[in-house]
């Protein structure tokens, strides 16, 4: 605590300097980490590469006249088509001049441009080649550090370690270190670590400090290697039926954002413990063809069985995903597995076509057994097993195809197949079909599909995206899937639905308000009257939320969201919540600092009346509380550029629940009736 003091007060330093850049979150990227915060059972991704990028795209803008189909993808603001009409009309009238040339690029509006404005140049000066000698020394350094902490302190903290295992043995803090180098887009390498909250530091299990540690090299266009990863890295497959590692979104007000496009292999440096390959990968490229390969060898958490009889080795239960390593059964979970994966793609680009196959090993030390419940009947189990794919996409004039179709070492199938048309300069429509077969499994995959994972669906999802005029737009999509097989907590095959409109009015750059309708019903086994049995019935859960943004003058906007939420087990067990906030964010124009504050009531019948709510936060973070039952929440951010290197933030959150004596569950319980987190981050460039 007497760190965090310190730090706070180092905040309040005074030099005049400009203010920090923010990151780059749209009000629909917003929309996407909250669905994947809620369809993560409350897991925020701790995946902020996305963020980094964007960054460092206002720092080294996309240069139009020169970038490809795959830098313009690595944007993951422009539909396949608009990429494909765009890279078209370059050839067909020569350079740009003016970036609002793009205006005449078909399916292309002045709202996407001013959208992806800050990460584009239409420089026609030609980029001389960029020596090793170059690369190695011009780029920037950056040093970042932050620490954040619960300030109530939870069961975990307070239990007695001598008359149970079962507590927190290290500090409330949580720490965060990344050292990163950058020239441009091209080449980076830096190190990242990281010590959850509860976890030791340079004591105990941790004598070795920080609980994870990564590191990376990667290098991007040096002759015919079009990238090169060394350490710890991403790899990105098809539709992701096989693979997908980084962030990626599913279904949200975005209805044409449904293809899954990116490099196969991309840095990683984040501070997420799980979902990532390390070792070394290649891609090679030449004219139209494109090769990647890639090898790894991790050891992974995973909940560890001794066996006592003299029948059957040792196996692996459960493959643990948390990254957390505080008590001591989430120590003895640390790094029991071994696994080994290699595999690599193999691609064909012509115009608009684009051919590839793909594949993935994987062979673990020890096999992995799932329990014997009924839904884990084609659960993954073994020692080693495979996922490989045929995976296409065709550009036709105003129409796109894509795909994927694969199958897994013993044959269970799964196909994606969808198309995007441009039907007119104000409409868009898409179309998504999936159908994976109930034994299909996969690991670090996150394909367009209503469970977390591929497998045991089928489904339809259908989108449209109205543009009247320039001010207003309707989107809206419906999704229709079926469950073939038992799943967790549904004890019988089962079927759901997903319906969303949404209306947005955006007259200016000043004024932006959206307001939307979202409907689902989804299975789930109940048990009122304590039966032997436990019904499936449906769940029906409706939302509607508006929003209102607002930017005053060039340094002042306020923002104001209204969402009521109604859930119903079918007459079993009816809820309704509602939450609004006011939002006050003050960025000046060529001064160092900048804040935001927010003022929160919340209050729901319970928890499966809850509502998702992001949060501003410091630079390369932010927050997605889940809100239920009754209570406000406020936050302060503040960020103060001391000088061109040094950066810091600081940020206060308060949640106070009215009628409660207690705060969570479990070792993270609190004794009270208020939560509050503080985080501090510095950042050094040189």
């Amino acid at each position: 605590m007497r760190t965090l003091f310190v730090l706070t007060i180092i905040f309040f330093a005074t030099v005049q300097t400009k203010a920090q850049v923010p990151e780059p979150v749209t009000t629909n990227t917003e929309q996407q980490l909250e669905n994947i915060t809620e369809n993560n059972e409350d897991l925020e991704t701790e995946d902020d590469s996305y963020l980094q990028q964007m960054v460092q795209f206002i720092k080294n803008p996309v240069q139009l006249n020169y970038a490809d189909a795959a830098e313009l993808n690595q944007l993951r603001m422009l539909t396949s088509m608009q990429i494909q009409n765009f890279i078209m009309y370059r050839s067909l009238v020569g350079k740009l001049i003016d970036v609002y040339e793009l205006q005449a690029v078909p399916g292309w509006d002045i709202n996407i441009i001013q959208k992806i404005r800050p990460y584009i140049s239409v420089s026609i000066k030609v980029s001389p080649v960029d020596a090793v000698k170059t690369r190695l020394k011009s780029g920037e350094h950056s040093v970042l550090f932050r620490a954040s902490q619960v300030l109530e302190r939870s069961k975990g903290y307070l239990l007695d370690s001598f008359t149970t295992t079962n507590v927190y043995p290290g500090s409330p803090q949580k720490f965060l270190f990344r050292y990163k180098y950058a020239y441009k887009n091209l080449f980076q390498y830096g190190i990242v670590a990281e010590k959850d909250a509860g976890e030791q530091f340079f004591k105990g299990k941790q004598k070795q400090g920080f609980d994870f540690y990564s590191a990376h090299i990667f290098i991007r266009k040096t002759g015919i290697v079009k990238a090169l990863a060394i350490g710890d890295f991403t790899v990105n497959l098809g539709q992701g039926l096989t693979q997908w590692q980084s962030l990626a979104f599913k279904k949200s007000v975005d209805v044409m954002n449904i293809k899954r496009e990116g490099e196969v292999l991309r840095p990683y440096n984040s501070a997420g413990e799980i979902n990532f390959h390390r070792g070394l990968g290649i891609t090679l490229g030449k004219r139209n063809w494109q090769l990647t390969v890639f090898g790894s060898y991790r050891n992974i958490d995973a909940n560890f069985v001794a066996d006592t009889s003299q029948t059957q080795d040792d196996f692996i239960s459960s493959l643990q995903t948390s990254g957390y390593h505080r008590t001591k059964s989430e120590r003895d979970d640390k790094g029991v597995q071994k696994q080994v994966a290699f595999g690599g793609s193999f691609s064909y680009q012509y115009k608009g076509l684009h051919l590839g196959i793909n594949g993935i090993q994987y062979q673990f030390k020890l096999p992995l057994i799932k329990s014997s419940e009924p839904y884990n009947l084609y659960a993954l189990n073994g020692k080693n097993f495979g996922n490989y794919s045929f995976d296409y996409s065709y550009t036709f004039k105003n129409l796109h195809l894509f795909g994927e179709a694969a199958f897994t070492s013993n044959f269970d199938k799964a196909f994606v197949n969808g198309l995007l048309v441009n039907a007119s300069s104000k409409v868009d429509l898409s179309l998504l079909y999936r159908n994976i077969s109930k034994s299909y499994q996969s690991l670090y995959t996150y394909a367009f599909t209503e469970s977390t994972y591929p497998t045991n669906e089928k489904g339809m999802y259908a989108g449209i995206s109205i543009r009247p005029n320039s001010a207003w737009r309707i989107d809206a999509y419906t999704d229709f899937y079926k469950f073939p097989w038992l799943r967790y907590r549904v004890d019988a095959p089962s079927a759901g639905s997903d319906y969303l409109v949404q209306l947005n009015y955006k007259p200016n750059k000043q004024l932006e308000i959206y307001t939307r309708y979202h409907a689902e019903s989804k299975a789930i086994n109940i048990n009122p009257l304590q039966l032997n049995t436990s019904p499936v019935v449906q769940q029906p859960k409706k939302n509607w939320r508006t929003q209102i943004s607002y930017r005053i003058n060039t340094s002042v906007t306020i923002r104001n969201r209204t969402e009521l939420v109604w859930f119903d087990k079918k007459g079993v067990q009816e809820e309704q919540g509602f939450l609004t906030y006011f939002d006050f964010l003050y960025k000046p124009m060529l001064k160092p600092f900048a804040g935001s504050i927010r003022l929160q009531y919340f209050e729901t019948d319970g928890y499966n009346s809850r509502l998702y709510a992001y949060e501003n936060d410091v630079l390369y973070s932010f927050s997605i509380p889940v809100f239920y039952d009754k209570g406000y929440r406020y936050y302060l951010n503040f960020n103060y550029d001391i000088n061109k290197r040094l950066s810091l933030w600081i940020r206060w959150a308060q949640t106070i629940y009215k009628d409660k004596t207690l705060i969570g569950s479990g070792l993270d319980e609190i004794n009270g009736n208020r939560k509050t987190e503080i985080k501090l981050q510095g950042q050094y460039k040189f």
